[in-house]
């Protein structure tokens, strides 16, 4: 049985489908090529163009002068190595978080069934159709007075890891992969006597690598690229974030060292794709476990 396709393999096999084939597969191909990695371009370039090149009308497509210097001088004067052992700081500390308790979350709703575990599960889903901005007024009020303990969290990392300890779609992603795991696996655990802790760890965690990985560079990438809340509870620039220190010390600086600063701020992202980019798409389609 063969596979059916927009175009009809005997429509291919003539000189004309071919070519209108591969016109519209360059066109389409190349249409989005320029919407997705024209804005990266604009911008690495920016960071090595001249401040009267950068701001001039119309702009130059290619930099007249190239000014790698420009990337340095960003790093001196932002201040960036700080800023970027802020935000690492923040965004494992948050991964740690994630991982304990979303997996621990997702595994109790999966496979210990609590009562009521899929109202909680409703319910957890819901606040994904919450916009964020709507909370930012509850979660500040919130962690300028901690209710029990009494403490102000502003200007501490765990002002960071606390709003982003559950996150309902990596709850859901993890409950996902782990409802896919063979029953006759879990019950073979317990049968020689595992407990249900042991059999999370010594079962479900080591083949859950793929998701695993999947939710690591979500949270990863959440913390990176959040600017209002880390603008919001860390006033004191030396816990500043990349992004929110970025933002605090432009005034002054020239365009293109801005820009360079900015294209500087966007590559250890940009990387861990490049990296990652076939653990993720693993990751989300994980559904099973092949025999």
């Amino acid at each position: 049985m063969s596979t059916r396709t927009l175009i009809s393999p005997a429509q291919l096999a003539r000189p004309r489908g071919r070519i209108v084939y591969w016109v519209t597969f360059v066109l389409v191909v190349g249409l989005f090529t320029l919407v997705f990695l024209g804005p990266l371009y604009w911008m690495a370039s920016g960071g090595l163009k001249t401040t009267q090149e950068v701001v001039q009308t119309p702009p130059t497509f290619v930099p007249q002068s190239l000014n790698p210097a420009n990337y340095s001088r960003a790093w001196e004067v932002m201040d960036l190595s700080r800023l970027l052992f802020n935000t690492l700081y923040y965004a494992f500390g948050a991964l740690a978080f994630q991982l304990i308790f979303d997996v621990a979350a997702a595994y109790s709703l999966s496979r210990l069934r609590p009562v009521f575990g899929k109202a909680i599960l409703g319910m957890m889903l819901a606040t994904l159709m919450i916009p964020a901005t709507v909370l930012v007024v509850p979660q500040y009020l919130t962690v300028l007075d901690v209710p029990i303990v009494e403490r102000n969290l502003l200007n501490s990392p765990w002002v960071i890891w606390l709003p982003s300890v559950t996150n309902a779609f990596n709850i859901f992603l993890l409950k996902r992969f782990f409802d896919s795991i063979p029953k006759e696996l879990l019950d073979a655990a317990s049968m020689d006597g595992a407990s249900p802790m042991r059999t999370l760890w010594s079962i479900v965690l080591p083949i859950s690598r793929p998701i695993l990985g999947v939710v690591s560079i979500f949270a990863v990438v959440g913390v990176w690229k959040d600017f209002l809340w880390p603008m919001l509870t860390l006033p004191d620039p030396a816990m500043q974030t990349l992004n929110v220190g970025i933002y605090s010390l432009s005034n002054g600086v020239p365009e293109n060292v801005l820009i360079a600063a900015l294209t500087i701020a966007s590559l250890p992202t940009l990387l861990i794709f490049l990296i990652f980019q076939r653990n993720i798409m693993s990751g989300l389609t994980a559904g099973g476990i092949k025999g």
